[in-house]
């Protein structure tokens, strides 16, 4: 079967990559490209724009009058307009992939909404070596428990606007549903000052920005004599491209619901 995709912001950083992975990859096909309106490169063929040549294929600068090209929508645009891509997609029964970093917790409650109309990928991070990780430190949590004090560090480039990332965030999540804590009360993201001793229950979620970092995360987990450290280095935007081309072939064969990455690589 060949997937026939459609890309939002197809002319942007990610969505560039993606575009070129999906013209090396077999099974999938690049069928429309959604910029925003007004955005200068519409009604331009998008592989002239992205290093490919001639595709066919013009910036649209209206998701909804590309739709039924599509079996797929990839989407790495503005989380604020993730919902009414995911609307559009929904009301047309097309499966979308959701790579958008930032959604607030009121976006991914209307997502999940409407995956029961249609079926959809949503994770902050497509990084297959990412997913492996949030795997990889429940069960690290669990086997620790609170014997172990839990630090994550971050770092990306000094253009991003979301702070901690969204991975931190869910590796921040996987490992407080682990131990039974809320991050509502118990994760820390600032310290200063004469703050006391460290609490048992305490994430701290610890945020740098520098230069063109494309993404670092690092978990500790501190012991009494010892210390365990997760690294995960992103060297470029290829694998979250790659990871978004992954979800998008699987998830066309999936039923109406909602999933992420660990659904996508058989990690439940």
């Amino acid at each position: 079967m060949m997937v026939k995709a459609i890309v939002i912001g197809g002319a942007g950083k990610m969505g560039s990559r993606i575009i070129n992975f999906i013209a090396a990859s077999d099974g999938i096909e690049l069928v429309g490209a959604v910029e925003r309106k007004g955005h200068p490169l519409l009604g331009k063929d998008i592989g002239e724009q992205v290093g490919l040549g001639t595709t066919g294929v013009a910036v649209d600068g209206d998701l909804a009058a590309c739709i039924d090209k599509g079996d797929v929508v990839i989407d790495f645009s503005h989380h604020d307009a993730v919902v009414g891509h995911l609307g559009i997609a929904a009301d047309h029964n097309k499966a979308v992939v959701i790579g958008t970093t930032g959604l607030t917790a009121e976006e991914i409650e209307k997502a999940r909404s409407l995956a029961k109309k249609t079926k959809v990928v949503q994770a902050p991070n497509m990084s297959v070596g990412v997913n492996v990780m949030f795997k990889v430190l429940a069960d690290v949590a669990g086997i620790l428990g609170d014997e172990f004090d839990v630090e994550i560090v971050e770092a990306h480039h000094n253009l991003k606007k979301d702070a901690p990332s969204g991975t931190a965030v869910k590796m921040a999540q996987v490992i407080a549903e682990r131990l039974g804590r809320d991050l509502g009360t118990d994760a820390v993201y600032e310290r200063r000052g004469m703050i006391g001793a460290r609490t048992k229950k305490e994430i701290g979620l610890q945020t740098v920005r520098a230069g063109d970092i494309v993404g670092e995360h690092t978990v500790i987990f501190g012991g009494i004599g010892e210390r365990l450290e997760f690294i995960h280095r992103a060297h470029s935007r290829d694998n979250f491209a790659k990871g978004a081309i992954r979800a998008a072939k699987w998830v066309v064969n999936q039923n109406n619901g909602y999933y992420d990455m660990q659904d996508v690589l058989g990690l439940r």
